[in-house]
């Protein structure tokens, strides 16, 4: 370890300094040195260890009196290993020489003062802080890796505050603290030293804004703990009570990482000499925190929550559609909540407005919404109803102008864990729509776009979508869970499957079963004359070319083979130059666990039972899946399915620690 500062000798009066335990400190044995001096000697009182650093290709070590030459750059370099009991308990003594056997032409006098200076964090990740055994200046991914993590303190603990935790220079309640990572300040030493010496905390300006610090004085009342450190305060000169040993913090992230903020934030303490002026800093100790990420959680993961809404429409109550819900939800041991529509003022597309999330620590983990900037009638319901104790809050806000179709999140899903050419994504990878390939056209603004990259541990993949009408990827693909060794497949839309369901049965003499038969308020519309439109044919071939160009993209960017793909019959037609589903799109479904919320597709009825629903449940049900088929067409909307967009699943965190990973 390099020394970090030298301190002078003098033959006339003795020198006083103080060491940190286990930092090196040079002694300058070269400032002040009798005339005629040639060799010299060294030597420490208990508890202090001395080194001399010499060259051993131009000095030899003495033996005998241990004198050593003094024009051979030899340094002399001191530690203590405990604090002292009293001011200036350790000496260390220079002697100087003249002749080899002469006696001393004159020595100096080093008294010093040990004191225990150390901030410490979880740089073990183990959910405890312990005295550090290595560096925590530098923060390092993987399962040997080493460094503290930071909650962003998003959640609201006390039912009397308006605002997020991280809004609040003080706290409302002792809950608080569970959600901030702990800091331990050792400052052991005689007590006379610290009338001189002071301890300052400081944070970089630039990390001022994202990190708050809390000190803990001890007791049980909000009093005892008061904001040292946050956007309003850089440093803060650390109040040592005497005989005080140990001194608590607690540290809260007040910011996500985003374009401008990669994540980390550092923290330093300060022992500074007051006694001179200028006042001299002798010693600085640093930490590191890592600001843990947002992380979406994928089909594959186990439901805990489904949220609904209750509306009306010029259909009626949707009531139907919520009895399905809560089928469903009982069959996958799923809590249940219906957002009124005193909340969302009469709209339905909850998978648009949020996405849930969580973000963990070692010692804490908590589910996040991300409150998308669409902002419609549920624009309120993610910040006054979710927002709560443990349940935290983020959004990103579109400043210069709206939000397109694409900044909905049913534009936004993310995949299961997947290897792709040898590297892991142990927490799948983000996928949203765009209009590439296609120059110009929507996108996902970029303000959410550069906070989803930002997070750095589920690597974003752009799909296109905006051959869509509506332009969401919820339109074409969907992920779910299965019971054999790939644990998941990929279901994607296919029109050229549908076509050829379709020709089968008009082969089989179905020609004449119609699409939407028993539906009063919708044409029908048989086999054969689906498979003689060549409007229809057309527009569902420029769909299926679209997505061929999606499939070709995610078997590359999550290393996946055709086994692992499942294609769902789907027909499009074209609406001006954007495409919507022609019936109720299947693969829009909602997934709890193993069972399925499907939108009945009204397909064709062949032998009594929809032809579509029949494959379905053959491609599914093999796979250990349960397929429910929910009737949202008439009687929920007349939009053609979309029960993924008007639902919204809290999932199950991932048991894979995102800090094991090497992004």
């Amino acid at each position: 370890m390099a020394p970090q500062r030298a301190v002078q000798l003098s033959l006339k009066t003795p020198t006083h300094t103080v060491c940190v335990v286990g930092v090196e400190t040079l002694v300058d044995i070269y400032s002040d040195v009798p005339k005629g001096a040639k060799t010299f000697g060294v030597s420490g009182s208990s508890g202090v260890e001395v080194f001399v650093v010499y060259n051993p290709t131009r000095v030899t070590e003495p033996t005998g009196k241990a004198r050593w030459p003094l024009d051979a750059k030899v340094d002399v370099v001191i530690s203590v290993d405990t604090a002292s009991k009293d001011l200036n308990d350790l000496k260390v003594k220079v002697f100087y020489f003249g002749e080899p056997e002469g006696g001393a032409l004159g020595h100096s006098v080093l008294y010093l003062t040990g004191v225990d200076i150390s901030l410490d964090v979880d740089t073990g990740r183990t959910g405890t802080v312990k005295r550090k055994r290595g560096d925590e200046k530098t923060w390092r991914w993987g399962p040997k890796g080493h460094g503290a993590v930071l909650l962003v303190n998003c959640d609201r603990d006390s039912h009397r505050s308006r605002e997020p935790d991280l809004a609040n220079s003080q706290l409302t309640t002792l809950d608080d603290l569970q959600d901030m990572s702990p800091m331990v300040l050792s400052c052991d030493g005689p007590d006379e030293l610290f009338n001189r010496h002071k301890l300052i905390l400081d944070v970089p300006l630039s990390d001022s804004e994202r990190v708050g610090v809390f000190c803990a004085r001890g007791g049980n009342s909000l009093s005892d703990y008061k904001q040292v450190l946050g956007p309003h305060h850089l440093s803060y000169t650390v109040e040592r009570h005497p005989g005080e040993r140990e001194i608590r913090f607690y540290v809260e992230g007040l910011t996500f990482p985003d374009a401008d903020f990669l994540g980390l934030v550092s923290l330093n303490v300060s022992l500074v000499d007051t006694g001179t002026l200028p006042a001299v800093t002798l010693f600085t100790d640093t930490v590191a925190f890592r600001v843990a990420p947002w992380i979406m959680t994928p089909n594959t993961q186990p439901p805990e929550e489904l949220y609904v809404c209750s509306v009306m429409d010029a259909h009626g109550s949707n009531e139907k559609f919520l009895d399905d819900m809560s089928y469903l939800a009982s069959k996958a041991n799923c809590k249940l909540i219906i957002c009124p529509r005193i909340e969302n003022r009469n709209d339905r597309w909850i998978q648009d407005e949020m996405e849930f999330g969580y973000i963990e620590a070692p010692h804490k983990s908590f589910p996040v919404v991300f409150d998308s900037p669409r902002n419609r009638g549920l624009r309120d319901f993610p910040y006054k109803k979710i927002l709560g104790p443990d349940f935290g809050y983020v959004t990103r806000e579109i400043l210069l102008a709206g939000a397109s179709g694409l900044d909905s999140f049913g534009n936004l899903d993310v995949s299961p864990p997947v290897t792709v050419g040898g590297v892991e994504y142990p927490l799948g990878r983000i996928l949203f729509g765009s209009s590439y390939p296609k120059s110009g056209g929507r996108q996902m603004s970029k303000v959410v776009r550069n906070f989803l990259k930002a997070q750095q541990v589920q690597a974003p993949v752009e799909l296109y979508s905006d051959w869509l009408s509506v332009g969401h990827v919820d339109e074409f693909l969907c992920f779910v869970p299965t019971s054999d060794k790939k644990g998941f497949r990929l279901l994607l839309a296919s029109p050229s499957a549908c076509l050829k369901l379709f020709q089968e049965k008009r082969e089989e003499g179905y020609g004449k079963a119609a699409q939407f038969d028993g539906l009063n308020d919708t044409p029908k519309i048989s086999i054969n004359e689906m498979l003689a439109d060549r409007r229809l044919q057309s527009d569902s071939l420029h769909a299926q070319k679209c997505i061929d160009w999606n499939r070709e993209v995610l078997k590359r960017e999550l290393g996946l083979a055709e086994s692992d793909i499942v294609d769902i019959p789907q027909l499009f037609s074209l609406r001006g130059s954007y495409a919507e589903a022609f019936f109720p799109d299947m693969v829009n479904m909602v997934v709890l666990g193993k069972y399925l919320g499907i939108p009945k597709p009204y397909g064709p009825i062949v032998n009594g039972r929809c032809c579509l629903e029949e494959k379905v449940r053959t491609l599914l049900e093999p796979l250990g899946l349960s397929c429910v088929f929910i009737d949202d067409y008439l009687s929920y909307h007349k939009l053609f399915g979309e029960i993924h967009c008007g639902t919204n699943v809290r999932r199950k965190p991932f048991p894979f620690k995102w800090w094991h990973m090497i992004p």
